[in-house]
């Protein structure tokens, strides 16, 4: 099966380039630098040499491919059109054949306790531009094409990610790891291993699917900074911030982490076959 990628050479990116690599898969991923160009020729797969905006460039990797994965997002106050234009130029080249879009969890906002798909939205601004690009991909399966949406928790795993750059990295910095309130709210999370292997099998969901990439660990926000905290070795040094603070620190991304979310991927695991290994997170990050 070829495979056409965007987003290859970053965090999800890798891990799922090396997911289908594994599984004999001929994968082709959009790449706008020389150096991303090495990362995903590094990892077995060829590349694509154009960017989010170039739609011509992504219909026709998309048309030259079995199937899609769009993992890629584009970084600017227009990323909500971006991501559209680049979604409907790829499903215009995709076809009938799987096309999988990116989205997240945090559009459900706080959860009543543990919720799956069929929650309702409530998104924080900073992701409330993709519920309607969700739904316009979603829409297309009306017309005989095959969209499915993964929704990833907050990924971890690999010392990257949101809890290494927003966590880990200031912790080192200030020898306190920040947590945004008093961190009772729980925290959906998925290793980014276990979310790359839920993207391959998505190429082979039904057409209309969505699914939450989460491997049901649901630890609170003050639990993960203290496994982080004993990770840069200060463990018990933790910097409570207001929600404020947070944001003046963090930028809009502490409204998102300040959220109460408890998730289950019990449709993924049933409907696929998806099976998360790693679920054992605040021992992992506690040794990152």
């Amino acid at each position: 099966m070829k495979v056409f990628v965007t987003g290859g050479s970053g965090y999800i990116g890798r891990a799922t380039i090396e997911a289908l690599v594994r599984r004999g898969s001929e994968v082709a991923a959009l790449v706008r630098s020389d150096a991303s160009e090495r990362v995903v020729t590094g990892l077995g797969a060829s590349a694509v040499r154009g960017e989010l905006t170039d739609v011509s460039v992504l219909r026709e990797a998309a048309r030259a491919a079995d199937g899609v994965l769009h993992l890629g997002q584009h970084a600017g106050a227009d990323s909500a059109e971006v991501d559209r234009a680049a979604a409907e130029a790829m499903q215009d080249g995709a076809g009938p054949r799987p096309y999988v879009h990116t989205g997240g969890v945090w559009v459900y906002g706080d959860t009543d306790g543990i919720v799956d798909e069929d929650a309702p939205l409530k998104p924080p601004r900073l992701t409330a531009w993709r519920v309607d690009n969700e739904k316009h991909v979603l829409a297309r399966a009306a017309t005989g094409e095959r969209p499915v949406v993964v929704m990833p928790g907050l990924v971890y795993g690999r010392s990257a990610g949101l809890v290494e750059t927003f966590y880990a990295a200031p912790g080192r910095e200030t020898g306190a790891v920040p947590c945004v309130g008093d961190g009772s709210n729980h925290w959906s999370l998925v290793h980014v291993e276990d979310l790359a292997e839920l993207y391959v099998l998505a190429l082979a969901a039904p057409a209309g699917s969505v699914y939450a990439g989460v491997s049901d660990q649901n630890p609170t926000a003050l639990q993960v900074s203290e496994a982080v905290s004993r990770a840069i070795g200060r463990p018990g040094a933790i910097r409570h911030l207001t929600i404020d603070e947070a944001t003046e620190q963090m930028g809009p991304v502490a409204e998102a982490f300040a959220l109460d979310q408890r998730l289950t991927g019990a449709r993924a695991r049933r409907e696929l076959g998806w099976k998360p290994v790693r679920l054992d997170a605040l021992t992992e990050l506690a040794g990152s």
